[in-house]
């Protein structure tokens, strides 16, 4: 009989993060869930018991993830699967965001999930198996989403940074991979949830038809279903070589013929003046 795995879910209080734990719960996994809100996660999935240790956890402060992981181990004895889910859209053009604003993204969106990684490397190791699921976006794939670019940019830093991850984890028997979602029907475009520019800049029509579209249009009309993605997110741990990268959604392959096209087109376009540079 398959022994079930204990899972380490961010920003698990709603989206994507809330609906792996409900899956994982109702089929019997053992699950440490964090928020920054964690009474959230108990009127949801209840006090702590034998399969559900709920986690108030700042992901910026790397004190706070390591108590956290620190007592999901001694709560289950293990972790075998980690998903570095918790993050938040920022939306404005580079020129308009602060660096404050820009650098907040950073912290929870890439440093934060830096901090996970680095706690829990240590326990895997040394168990010499699990894997680490850090939740990128289509936007950290294809950054063409005028007034995204900061948000863009920290997806790709998770995708960029998990391509190092899995070859240095290999040896060890840790699979990392890296889940690019498309647009899922999920409250990440609410406007309580999404961060708009503090000083926007109306000259940015462009930035501010995207801004208004995915606000107004696309929210709420999402094609793909996170309860479904969850389902995913459980096969491919059950795995034994699961991929490094996972395009996950409805929408997402076109994202990916689009940009290798534009790529191999400009390298082929450009070519002989890019090799003009031979000794």
């Amino acid at each position: 009989m398959e022994t079930k795995k204990v899972w380490f879910v961010t920003g698990a209080s709603k989206g994507l993060g809330f609906e792996l734990v409900k899956k994982l719960l109702s089929e019997g996994f053992q699950v440490a869930a964090t928020s920054r809100t964690v009474n959230s996660l108990i009127s949801a999935f209840g006090e702590t018991s034998e399969n559900f240790l709920p986690l108030s956890v700042n992901i910026t402060d790397n004190n706070d993830v390591k108590s956290a992981i620190a007592k999901t181990t001694a709560h289950f004895g293990q972790i075998n699967v980690v998903v570095n889910n918790a993050g938040y859209g920022q939306i404005g053009t580079l020129e308009e965001l602060s660096d404050e604003e820009a650098r907040e993204n950073y912290a929870v969106n890439v440093f934060g999930t830096l901090n996970v990684i680095r706690n829990a490397m240590p326990y895997l190791r040394e168990q010499k198996s699990g894997n680490i699921f850090n939740i990128s976006s289509i936007g950290g794939f294809s950054g063409n989403f005028p007034g995204w670019g900061i948000y863009c940019s920290t997806k790709f830093a998770v995708a960029g940074f998990t391509e190092a991850l899995a070859e240095e984890a290999k040896d060890f028997g840790i699979h990392a991979t890296v889940i690019y979602p498309g647009y899922f029907r999920t409250d990440f475009l609410a406007k309580d949830s999404v961060k708009t520019p503090a000083n926007p800049i109306q000259a940015y029509e462009a930035a501010r038809s995207s801004e208004q579209a995915h606000l107004d249009e696309i929210n709420g009309n999402q094609p793909n279903d996170p309860v479904k993605a969850a389902d995913v997110l459980i096969q491919l741990s059950k795995e034994q070589n699961p991929p490094v990268h996972f395009l996950l959604g409805v929408g997402t392959m076109e994202f990916l013929t689009n940009k290798v096209d534009a790529i191999t087109g400009d390298a082929r376009k450009w070519e002989v003046l890019a090799n003009s540079t031979a000794i």
